[in-house]
């Protein structure tokens, strides 16, 4: 990877629905070369997906809570995952240091909408236990300045 494809990742995530053209005028090349550069690293893996950013208000959904979650004995994370993946109120699932397994950033339209979460959440894997941190207010969020 050069300085151009940083580049070209700077403009995609900047903003992914720019057209390779549009791209191109930014870092200097023709819309073919960095379809090119982009398919190069989408087949390395340096970019995994492209996705949209919902604005989760936009959506109903201002409750928001971290779980943490303590397993029965061991488990692998590749196990967690496939657990979680499919419940869409986890937006996020981290594996921890400390007395935790792993914790989760969950997101709900209501607390009963959230206890529903928790609920499949925690019947979703060899789980002890959970302790659920409500959030009150967000006083910095980086990257979501759309």
């Amino acid at each position: 990877m050069d300085e151009t494809d940083e580049r070209i990742l700077a403009e995609l995530t900047d903003d992914a629905r720019a057209t390779f053209a549009e791209i191109g005028e930014r870092v200097n090349l023709s819309a073919p070369a960095v379809k090119r550069r982009v398919d190069r690293m989408v087949e390395r893996g340096v970019i995994r997906g492209f996705t949209a950013v919902v604005d989760r208000n936009a959506l109903g959904w201002t409750t928001e809570a971290y779980v943490q979650v303590y397993c029965q004995g061991t488990i692998a994370p590749s196990a967690l995952r496939q657990a979680w993946v499919d419940i869409p109120e986890v937006v996020s699932a981290a594996t921890v240091t400390g007395t935790a397994d792993a914790i989760l950033h969950v997101l709900a339209r209501d607390m009963r909408h959230l206890e529903d979460a928790l609920e499949r959440i925690r019947a979703s894997a060899d789980i002890e236990r959970s302790e659920s941190i409500v959030v009150l207010s967000n006083i910095i969020e980086r990257g979501t300045d759309r």
